[in-house]
Order: structure tokens, then C-alpha cells, then sequence
């Protein structure tokens, strides 16, 4: 399965790239990117860590039913995470994040890995907002962009209404699951499987509190606020301006669209939306394809860096990742503290 889930993705980002670069006279965008004025750069990226601290915080809120954590020891772990997510398939950094917890804070993986799922749900809602929100000021736009709203926003809040049923009834849930798994599944499978989702359950005990959702969300916004003024500062290294509303668009599109099967790193599915968002803003297309593969790289190398270092620091090597990924899909082993490197 996972041979063939890397192979969809190879697909995919082949088929954004093409999408992405065809019509394109790449000498023109060449020259484009040599006449930007990186410094600009400096700004973007600060904002941009600004924003992994704020993300950092959020998931402090939500572990905290499980175990409090302070943010200054779970942000080294969050950066890993997203190394991870730049550098592997298969969204590795998110199992990995979670294994890096477990080592360090004897915290289930199960548990962490259901808050992770619960960020990317929330994740993806603002994004809708964003698109929502930007949409009437927005030229007309593409039938693509149009399909994508549609089948994100139908997962995204499918998602959630799942995920809030969950959490408020959980013992419901939890009888609901052991008739089904006494009915159709035999004892060695049903009995870690139910395990998992007690486990998993718990990692969504954040959602039971009215409170802390708005917190969540509230954080979630100013995170992908901070994010969209990264573009607008990249913005300014180039020869064009849109309004701030015209990058909320692009952040909602790109951002949703990195939710499909890729090649690691997000390769294309970050890169086609984005120059297509902007033509529909009317910026040449060679200006708004060195832009977006600009701000992909800004975005894509500092966080990588950063997490590779805190990887050494932290003693993990490139055999952690598989680890990682498998102690995921293992739901019959126990989750006692591991402490290999």
C-alpha cells in the first residue's frame, strides 16, 4: 500500500508540474527570480516561525488532557515534525512528531496522533474561511478551484462533525465499536483495535470543551494569518501586488491542495494552484510562477534546516522515520515507553 500511495503521488505532483509549467518560458522565469529582491526573505521567515510557535501552542492546548507540556520542549518537536513532512512521504513528520513525543514525554502515540488529525481538520476549516472570505473580491475562478472548494469543504466539515461526535460521546462510541468488532472481527485483531481507539479517544478530549474549540480555532486563524503576511512579505521581493485578500486565496488553495497525495515536499501540488491563483489576479505568468516557487522554497528550507538540527540534537537518525511509520500502522503492540535511537 505504501509503494502504491507513493506512486500516486509521484503521479499527482508530476501532473501538477505540468500544469503548473506548461505555457511557460522558463528563461523569463529565470530572470524574474534573479531580479527579486530576497531580502525580503528576512521578514518572511521570521513571521513564519512566529507562526510555528503559535502552532506549537496550540497543540500544548490540546495535549494538555493527556499531560501539560511546556511550549519551549514541544516546539523542537513540532519543527521535526514538519522537517519530516518536507522531506519524507507519506506525511512521515506527523507519525514522527508523535514518536518523538512518546520518547520524550511517555505520551501514547495514539493519543498525540489524534490531536494531530484534529489540527489538520481545523487547519483545513480555516482554509475554507480563507477561500470563502476571499472569493467575492476574487475574478472569476477557474472550474479546478471551484471543484477543490467543494470536495474540501464536504471533507473538512464531514470530518469535524465526526470528530465532535466522537469526543462527546465516547463511551457511546466505544460500545458502538465493540459490537461491531465482537460481531466481525476475531479477538487478536478486536482487542488492540478497540485499545487504539480508547487511546485515540483520549487524544480528543480537547473537543468536549466549548472553550477550549474556540481556543483552538482562534489559534488556528492567527496561524494562518501569520502564514498569508509571510506571502505578502515574499510579495514584495517581485514586480506585482495583489491585496492581502488575493494571498488569502492563494494560501486556502495551495494549503488545500497539499492535502492530496505528493511527492515529498509538496512538489507541484503547492507550485500549480499557486500560479494559478495568480493569473487569475492578472499577474503575468513567469512573475507569479517565480513568486510561488520562491515562496515554496522560503517556506520549504528554514523549517527543514531547523529540524534537522533538533533531529541530531534529539539522537534520531533516518532509520527513526520508518520506525516511526510503523509503530503507526502497529495498533497490536503496547505503547510503553520506547527509548531506542
Amino acid at each position: 500500500m505504501k509503494r502504491s500511495y507513493l506512486i500516486l503521488g509521484i503521479i499527482i505532483s508530476a501532473a501538477f508540474l505540468w500544469w503548473a509549467l506548461s505555457g511557460l518560458e522558463l528563461e523569463q522565469v529565470w530572470d524574474d527570480m534573479r531580479q527579486a529582491q530576497y531580502w525580503w526573505l528576512l521578514p518572511s521567515v521570521a513571521v513564519y516561525f512566529v507562526g510555528v510557535w503559535v502552532r506549537t501552542w496550540r497543540w500544548d492546548y490540546m495535549l494538555r488532557p493527556l499531560k501539560p507540556i511546556p511550549v519551549r520542549r514541544l516546539f523542537p518537536v513540532v519543527v521535526i515534525g514538519y522537517m519530516g513532512n518536507n522531506i519524507y512521504p507519506f506525511r512521515a513528520g506527523e507519525v514522527l512528531r508523535a514518536y518523538v513525543l512518546r520518547r520524550r514525554e511517555q505520551i501514547p502515540m495514539s493519543g498525540s496522533l489524534a490531536t494531530v488529525v484534529v489540527e489538520r481538520v481545523f487547519d483545513g476549516l480555516v482554509m475554507l474561511m480563507f477561500v470563502f472570505a476571499a472569493l467575492p473580491l476574487a475574478p472569476l475562478p477557474s472550474s479546478e478551484i471551484q471543484t477543490l472548494v467543494v470536495l474540501a469543504s464536504l471533507a473538512f466539515f464531514g470530518a469535524m462533525v465526526v470528530f465532535f461526535i466522537m469526543a462527546a460521546q465516547p463511551q457511546r462510541f466505544m460500545r458502538l465499536s465493540r459490537w461491531f468488532s465482537d460481531r466481525l472481527l476475531p479477538d487478536r485483531i478486536a482487542t488492540p483495535l478497540l485499545g487504539f481507539l480508547e487511546r485515540f479517544l483520549d487524544g480528543l478530549a480537547s473537543l468536549r470543551n466549548f472553550r477550549q474549540v474556540l481556543m483552538i480555532f482562534f489559534t488556528s486563524i492567527i496561524i494562518w494569518l501569520l502564514e498569508t503576511i509571510k506571502y505578502w512579505f515574499v510579495m514584495h521581493a517581485f514586480d506585482f501586488e495583489v491585496s492581502f485578500f488575493a494571498l488569502m486565496l492563494m494560501n486556502g488553495v495551495v494549503n488545500l491542495a497539499t492535502t492530496l497525495p505528493s511527492a515529498p515536499g509538496y512538489v507541484g501540488t503547492f507550485d500549480g494552484p499557486g500560479i494559478a491563483v495568480l493569473v487569475l489576479y492578472g499577474i503575468p505568468q513567469s512573475i507569479a510562477a517565480a513568486y510561488t516557487l520562491v515562496l515554496h522554497a522560503a517556506l520549504w528550507l528554514p523549517i527543514t534546516l531547523l529540524g534537522g538540527y533538533y533531529m541530531l540534537r534529539e539522537g534520531l537518525g533516518w532509520r527513526d522515520f520508518e520506525r516511526a511509520v510503523e509503530q503507526s500502522e502497529q495498533v497490536t503492540e503496547d505503547e510503553r515507553p520506547r527509548t531506542e535511537t
